[in-house]
């Protein structure tokens, strides 16, 4: 058997031996078993306790329980039975949903025994569980709620998570890799370094950026913006609603509905909160007639947006439900579009070079399932044509991609940038499109060198990504420990006693008037306290200040990365500074 499968069948067999120890410890008769798949790196069980209340806390009583009875689970036996017979055995309704949904697509329906325990299963164990599962290779995790089937209209179920591995020695390995992914988790820093705050009185999913995150959130806008200049993008500011019958045109309100946000009347008329920009930056390109001379068309502009997310998929920064996305569109001649998508390619991957986030990013060629009829314009010609074209530019950069089939926006193909948070889950974190369906639906022109209508080509864009987003990834790759021309508070001035407060602040005072972010600590505390203080909000460099640096007109200079540097001239220290700044190290 093959090591994956063989995992795989551990893990499913300790979710039934889960359910047994439950059943056990809680009667059978009280509870209410649901189902409990295998999982990457573990397994759950989903249970209606009833009346009983289950935390964190009952965990150990639990998991003593499964290894009290592990030894008497020596073999698996299986039976096929009738649909009258299961409903007769499995009394509960969460079982009797499954059953009928089994018989109905005219499926087997089969139960799995092991140690006295049946439940009702497709199977996928281990044949001798006492002798092939070591005791202490597993261990339950964590308690959560979770809806019956995945829906929030169902009821709130009790879901016992574990984990599980061959050895004891991968199962200690993998916990100890999770802390340590744990202690980079954007929403732990986020609130000890007081970047952000999800406020439940403000509302799931509307972040609010404290002052600290804000300095981060104005350079990421002056990031992006330095960028777009280079790369020839004119800036422009449009409104986050729209009529109606703008996303009617685009097609919004027939493929993206489900993320929209019920209309608001006024005085009659219809408007959405906007989910995307791509409507308004058409409407402007509209304005006027352009010529194939002033092709292409490069607008951006840094857009807040409000999608629909369903509560349990809300999280931290990452998955929002109003955010601003360093957006873009470009209208190109259809000869131009294969190199300035190239050219889009180049700036993506400059500006995650620049955040220093390109070693963690992976590239997906999202293509559309010609089968789904319903979610992708139908136009075969049009999509064979944008994802032939679109595989050239990519292979001739010679980016590293795979194929992702019925990933591709409703209208186009895309590339995606990806990446993976500190938990594991991979998140798009922005796209690069091709569009010939919208020019079509609203009817754009330009005027080609032989003086005929013609109609240009769209690209969509980001160059960053949401500023939420690639935020939380931000904060999880530096651990919180930003690069100084990132950081919240680059410098923080630490007077050793009250005497030395007046030159000290002299020092704060000049770097503030070049524009350097910085922290003077007057407190009443001992050097030890401040210096510490200092370290824990991982600012990149402190000052220290005393008799000695007073006495040589100089400050002592202490780097977060480096330990310290010694003693340095007010003129060093600030071009040392403003140079790391410029430079983005």
């Amino acid at each position: 058997m093959e090591k994956e499968q063989r995992l795989n069948n551990l893990r499913h067999t300790l979710a039934h031996l889960l359910a047994a120890a439950v059943g056990e410890i809680y009667k059978f008769d009280k509870i209410k078993l649901t189902l409990g798949p295998a999982i990457e790196n573990g397994f759950y069980y989903d249970i209606d306790f009833g009346e009983e209340k289950i935390s964190d806390a009952s965990l150990q009583k639990i998991e003593d329980r499964m290894r009290k009875i592990l030894p008497k689970w020596t073999e698996f036996t299986h039976k096929e039975i009738s649909k009258e017979e299961a409903l007769a055995f499995f009394k509960n309704e969460y079982k009797q949903e499954l059953i009928n949904e089994i018989a109905d697509r005219g499926e087997k329906i089969t139960t799995y025994t092991c140690g006295g325990f049946t439940d009702l299963c497709r199977g996928g164990h281990l044949e001798n569980p006492a002798k092939e599962i070591d005791p202490l290779s597993f261990k339950l995790d964590r308690v959560a709620g979770a809806y019956w089937r995945g829906d929030e209209k169902n009821k709130m179920l009790t879901r016992i998570y574990g984990l599980a591995f061959e050895t004891k020695e991968e199962l200690e390995a993998y916990v100890k890799q999770r802390e340590e992914a744990m202690a980079r988790d954007h929403k732990k820093l986020g609130k000890e370094l007081d970047l952000f705050l999800i406020d439940e009185k403000v509302g799931k999913g509307l972040p609010l950026w404290t002052p600290k995150g804000t300095a981060i959130k104005f350079e990421l806008e002056n990031f992006t913006r330095e960028l777009e200049r280079k790369y020839d993008y004119e800036h422009v500011e449009t409104p986050y609603l729209g009529a109606e019958e703008l996303y009617r045109t685009s097609g919004h309100l027939d493929h993206y509905s489900k993320n929209m946000y019920a209309p608001i009347d006024m005085d009659g008329d219809k408007f959405y909160l906007r989910p995307m920009a791509c409507p308004h930056h058409i409407r402007m390109y509209q304005r006027r007639q352009w010529s194939y001379k002033e092709m292409p068309v490069r607008y951006a502009e840094i857009a807040d947006y409000n999608r629909y997310e369903k509560s349990g998929e809300l999280m931290g920064m990452m998955r929002v439900r109003k955010f601003q996305l360093t957006d873009g569109h470009l209208f190109v001649t259809p000869e131009g579009l294969k190199d300035e998508f190239k050219r889009v390619c180049r700036m993506i991957v400059e500006g995650m070079e620049g955040l220093g986030l390109i070693d963690i990013v992976s590239y997906r060629f999202s293509k559309r399932d010609p089968n789904n009829k319903e979610k992708y314009y139908p136009d075969d010609e049009l999509w064979k044509h944008a994802e032939s074209l679109m595989k050239e530019a990519l292979d001739e950069l010679g980016l590293n991609y795979v194929e992702a089939e019925d990933e591709a926006a409703f209208y186009g193909p895309k590339l995606d940038v990806q990446a993976k948070n500190v938990n594991g889950k991979e998140d798009t974190l922005f796209t690069a499109q091709m569009d010939f369906l919208l020019p079509e639906k609203f009817e754009m022109e330009y005027i080609d060198k032989d003086g005929k209508k013609k109609r240009p080509v769209m690209i969509h864009r980001s160059t960053i990504g949401s500023l939420e987003r690639v935020f939380g990834f931000l904060i999880e790759h530096y651990a919180g420990a930003f690069p100084l021309w990132l950081s919240p508070v680059q410098v923080k001035v630490i007077p050793v006693r009250t005497s030395h407060n007046e030159y000290a602040k002299k020092i704060f005072e000049m770097l503030k008037e070049n524009n350097i972010r910085s922290e003077f600590d007057d407190a009443e505390e001992n050097l030890g306290g401040k210096v510490r203080d200092a370290k824990n909000n991982k600012i990149p460099y402190w000052l220290v200040i005393g008799d000695k640096e007073i006495e040589a007109d100089k400050v002592t200079l202490e780097s977060r990365d480096k330990g310290q540097l010694g003693q340095i001239s007010k003129e060093e220290l600030l071009k040392k500074l403003l140079e790391e700044i410029k430079n983005k190290k």
